[in-house]
């Protein structure tokens, strides 16, 4: 195994082998354990329709399904949220997702007025905003409004971040890298379609192709046309395996260069650069 591959396994805690039911166990006990131990009361998730949302959302479903079960405290809530930038392309996904879900409650903000008056009022002072950019911008509109949600309803906001997108830094800081607790840290994007299987999710919805769906100029890219390396080749690296060296460079390279999105902000204490 190459020796900076053992280093970022063992940083991102990822198994070469995973007990589905007791992950799924895992991570709807962490969830109920945070919000009795800091006595908020939901669990609040922006949902796309995708693989990671799916999976997070459900076992948030599960966390506060149970909490109310366990407590007769009805108000251990999910709410779904649906961040789309006017209309989306994938919003049928997003509603089935959430009807897989059961969630307690659905919300919808569109972000597309608040984004594009931040572009506007960037633009006002001579800053280009490049469509890269403002895809970054769009990520952290989305998790101002999930923010806005959690603080009227003593919520938490979950994170879908996971090892296969924390190791490459695939996105945006402070916006879908902002959260406060992340259920599927530790697992990849091969094991996380695991344990939708066994929750019995629709199939389509953790076959389609992952993409962040950000850019107006590249509508839906792929992750992996973006990223230049397959989810297949990622989960492989984290699982231990030998792959194409070309993959593994570009994996390493992802990481070291997005080392600073897997850190708090930096302060004159850190030594993070070595």
């Amino acid at each position: 195994m190459r020796p900076l591959q053992q280093t970022i396994i063992k940083a991102l805690k990822v198994q070469p082998t995973i007990d589905v039911q007791a992950e799924i166990d895992r991570s709807v006990t962490f969830m109920q354990d945070y919000l009795r131990k800091t006595g908020l009361k939901t669990l609040v998730l922006g949902i796309s329709g995708g693989q990671d949302s799916t999976l997070a959302g459900k076992l948030a479903q599960l966390a506060a399904t149970g909490l109310r079960e366990r407590t007769g405290d009805e108000a251990y809530q999910f709410i779904a949220v649906r961040l789309p930038y006017g209309n989306q392309a994938d919003e049928s996904d997003a509603m089935q997702a959430i009807a897989f879900m059961n969630a307690d409650q659905v919300m919808r903000v569109d972000i597309k007025p608040a984004a594009d008056a931040m572009v506007t009022a960037l633009e006002a002072n001579q800053v280009t905003v490049s469509d890269f950019n403002k895809g970054n911008i769009k990520a952290r509109q989305r998790m101002i409004a999930q923010y806005g949600i959690a603080g009227q309803t003593r919520g938490a906001v979950v994170g879908t971040d996971h090892a296969a997108e924390a190791v490459t830094g695939f996105y945006t800081k402070f916006g879908d890298g902002g959260a406060d607790i992340t259920p599927l840290w530790r697992l990849n994007k091969r094991q996380g379609r695991q344990l939708l299987q066994a929750l019995q999710a629709p199939e389509n919805l953790y076959i389609k192709v992952p993409t962040a769906d950000l850019e107006d100029d590249r509508p839906a890219l792929p992750d992996e046309v973006a990223l230049g390396v397959k989810y297949d080749q990622i989960d492989d690296y984290l699982e231990g395996r030998e792959i194409d060296e070309q993959a593994a460079q570009k994996i390493e390279a992802w990481y070291t260069r997005t080392q600073h999105k897997r850190h708090l902000p930096i302060s004159v204490y850190d030594e993070w650069w070595q």
